[in-house]
């Protein structure tokens, strides 16, 4: 989802739409749905791989973001994560 201008609520803040083309922050190009396998360092020696992970990448730059929804469960997910672990591997599931 995105803030996009146009007729506020009431409450004075912008609405969202939630089908509004995103545009990526460093170079302006339209941002894609894609999943992929990110890697995520929790610790100094511990590093999680999230597999099918959906994120919005950049057509132009491969620069992404993940939804605040997507992000909120990868919190949940990596506070699980075992710390003596080096790595794990862990398929993201929303």
């Amino acid at each position: 989802m995105s803030l996009i201008s146009g007729p506020e609520s009431h409450c004075g803040s912008p609405r969202l739409q939630k089908h509004a083309i995103m545009k990526c922050h460093v170079c302006g190009s339209r941002l894609q749905p894609v999943v992929t396998d990110l890697p995520f360092k929790v610790s100094e020696t511990t590093i999680v791989i999230l597999k099918g992970l959906p994120v919005l990448q950049c057509d132009n730059c491969s620069e992404y973001l993940l939804e605040d929804a997507v992000m909120s469960r990868v919190e949940e997910i990596l506070q699980r994560v075992d710390a003596a672990a080096e790595l794990e591997v862990i398929h993201y599931a929303a």
